[in-house]
């Protein structure tokens, strides 16, 4: 798989460990998430009605934020680590080719969005079952590929969190769904220097906070398919970005990325 776009997405880590469970197996599998839909883009009425309140919250402090961010033993078989400082990207390492789709491409990438106060951000891997992942010696070409298919089929998350002063949360999320509406049918961000074609943006429904959108997201390369999640909640004056990705999604069809729905509650929880 092209392992630069991954770490790029701030998975380095996680796809690190799928690679050697996969080369210790040895086989095969390809996606594509499918049309795009712009999804509805006006806020909930309760989000309305909250807007004018949001110039009296406070951000919380770096401290703060490191506390209710996300840990290990948070969420159950799911191993949770602190990003490393290679896997956090500045503003100025994602543009877009379209001015309008920056703030999505930033949010895909787990860019901090805005001027936050303070940020944070997690890797979280289920780790695959040792019974998913081993076969005997003598077995056959079908087994060992089962074996690989099951240790790819693993989802890894990248969870970046961002507090703000007053609205600046709201306005962050509001900036991040305008973009993904204007740009459903595609653009091109470039990342590092390397240009990634996002062909198509689909809102999915999804729960969380006081706010909250999810997107599938398809990248096309070499003429391959590699599919996202994205989901941005706000809690307050927090914004919480989940991006996931699983290598098995990549190469196989049938298997498809879902929402970290367990990560987003905890998430929300700790932030509440």
């Amino acid at each position: 798989m092209r392992a630069s776009l991954v770490r790029r997405s701030a998975l380095a880590a996680s796809v690190a460990s799928l690679v050697l469970l996969a080369t210790a197996c040895g086989g095969s599998s390809d996606d594509s998430d499918s049309k795009s839909k712009a999804g509805d883009t006006s806020k909930s009425a309760s989000a309305e009605s909250a807007a004018p309140e949001q110039s009296d919250v406070k951000a919380l402090t770096a401290a703060e934020l490191e506390k209710v961010s996300l840990a290990q033993g948070d969420v159950a078989d799911l191993k949770i680590e602190n990003a490393g400082a290679e896997d956090i990207l500045k503003a100025s390492d994602v543009t877009s080719d379209k001015a309008e789709c920056l703030p999505f491409a930033h949010a895909l990438f787990a860019v901090p969005q805005g001027k936050p106060v303070a940020t944070t951000a997690r890797t979280a891997m289920a780790e695959p079952k040792a019974s998913d992942t081993t076969t005997s010696g003598d077995a056959s070409e079908k087994s060992l590929d089962d074996a690989m298919g099951a240790a790819l089929n693993v989802s890894s998350t990248m969870v970046s969190l961002g507090s703000y002063e007053g609205g600046d949360a709201a306005d962050v999320l509001a900036a991040v769904r305008k973009a993904a509406t204007a740009c459903a049918s595609g653009f091109t961000a470039t990342v590092q220097g390397e240009a990634q074609k996002l062909s198509a943006i689909t809102e999915q429904k999804v729960a969380g906070g006081e706010e909250a959108v999810a997107w599938n997201v398809v990248e096309e390369q070499e003429g391959e398919s590699f599919p996202f999640g994205l989901v941005v909640v706000r809690q307050g004056s927090t914004v919480s970005t989940f991006t996931t990705v699983n290598m098995a999604a990549a190469m196989d069809p049938s298997v498809k990325v879902e929402q970290p729905t367990a990560l987003v509650a905890a998430q929300v929880k700790k932030v509440s």
